[in-house]
């Protein structure tokens, strides 16, 4: 892990010059989100609500939680922590009690979605966009709709950010900003601008060598209060033939509860919907060699590392950012995959302590 963390932080650099040379039409583009997300305005009503955590009441016995700064190859600075819940392996986790009860909430025919790609969709990027903070990018005020739940700015947010779905967008709008000097991922919902500064929904700052979480029951620019970043895919992953962590997913409708290592929660008090924060896994019959080449590596990772449910969206929606060399007819293929394909696991033996992501190897 800690040799590829350069590699990971150089991809981002990449990704974000590549993706602003897409074409601007595509023959098959995935769809747009059809729900819109909840993490930001649904907080409020979740906060009185109360925070129902689903986690289990006692922590597993361990070793103390890990906040620690993580090392990295060089000084690099990762997206995704080594060490952490997003690196798990969970191909051997035990099936969760309520896996078929889950995976129906979500849907068992619909189809797995490959929710970023090349070229644009509705005038926009096609997936959630990173931009890099380079040296010297001013720090500027956010009002945020949520702020109690929202780490105050300054945020390092140059003049021309990449916005999700293009500067007209009318859906979740995330703004994320990687500062890979100071190592931070800085992360906006519903960001829009607002005289010399920006006002947003709710906003997240993270110190990438930290397994620090959040506070319980605080959102971030995600209904699950996790990080968006570290979920993403990346083109430069793909390309190199690994996907070394888990992917964010959205779900059509969810539980109000959460599960480590969530820490929100914008749903409905149903217990036959899956919480935020459930790690869901391909099953480990799917051939991955059955699927071209850019779609290879998710599905080894989605055998692999599983994915979070992050959000409220369309089912079975994978999070990535837009880059000019996707190739959408081979994202397509996912689609080959539906809900029937997957199964929820326990993963609670993985925590450490509820207040850090760190897992158990």
């Amino acid at each position: 892990m800690r040799v590829r963390a350069a590699v990971v932080a150089a991809a981002i650099l990449l990704a974000a010059t590549a993706c602003d040379n897409g074409p601007s039409r595509v023959a098959d583009a995935p769809a747009p989100t059809a729900a819109p997300s909840a993490s930001g305005p649904t907080a409020a009503s979740a906060a009185a609500a109360g925070s129902a955590s689903a986690a289990p009441a006692d922590s597993p016995k361990g070793p103390a939680p890990s906040t620690k700064p993580v090392a990295t190859a060089q000084g690099a600075c990762d997206p995704v922590p080594a060490g952490s819940y997003w690196r798990a392996d969970v191909s051997r986790l035990p099936r969760h009690p309520r896996s078929a009860t889950y995976v129906a909430s979500i849907g068992k025919g619909a189809a797995l979605t490959a929710d970023f790609g090349s070229g644009q969709w509705d005038g926009g990027p096609i997936g959630i966009p990173v931009t890099v903070a380079k040296a010297g990018t001013p720090r500027v005020p956010v009002r945020f709709e949520y702020a109690d739940e929202s780490d105050p700015g300054p945020y390092p947010i140059p003049r021309n950010p990449k916005i999700e779905g293009g500067p007209a967008a009318t859906g979740d709008r995330h703004i994320i900003v990687y500062d890979p000097a100071a190592c931070r991922a800085y992360e906006l919902f519903d960001a829009h601008p607002a005289g010399s500064g920006w006002r947003a929904g709710s906003g997240a700052v993270y110190n990438l060598r930290s397994q620090r979480l959040r506070p319980d029951g605080w959102t971030s620019a995600d209904a699950a209060g996790l990080p968006v970043l570290a979920g993403l895919v990346r083109y430069e992953e793909v390309a190199a033939g690994h996907v070394d962590h888990a992917l964010r997913i959205t779900v059509p409708r969810s539980q109000a509860a959460h599960v480590w290592p969530a820490r929100h929660h914008a749903g409905r008090r149903d217990a036959a919907l899956p919480p935020m924060g459930l790690r869901l896994r391909l099953r480990a019959g799917v051939d991955p060699n059955r699927f071209p080449p850019q779609a290879r590596p998710i599905v080894r990772a989605l055998q692999r590392y599983g994915a979070i449910v992050a959000d409220n969206g369309s089912a079975w929606y994978v999070s990535g950012t837009p880059d000019a060399r996707w190739n959408n007819d081979q994202l397509h293929a996912l689609k080959r995959l539906t809900g029937a394909d997957f199964e929820a696991v326990d993963a609670s033996g993985l925590m450490v302590d509820r207040n850090s992501a760190a897992a158990r190897g």
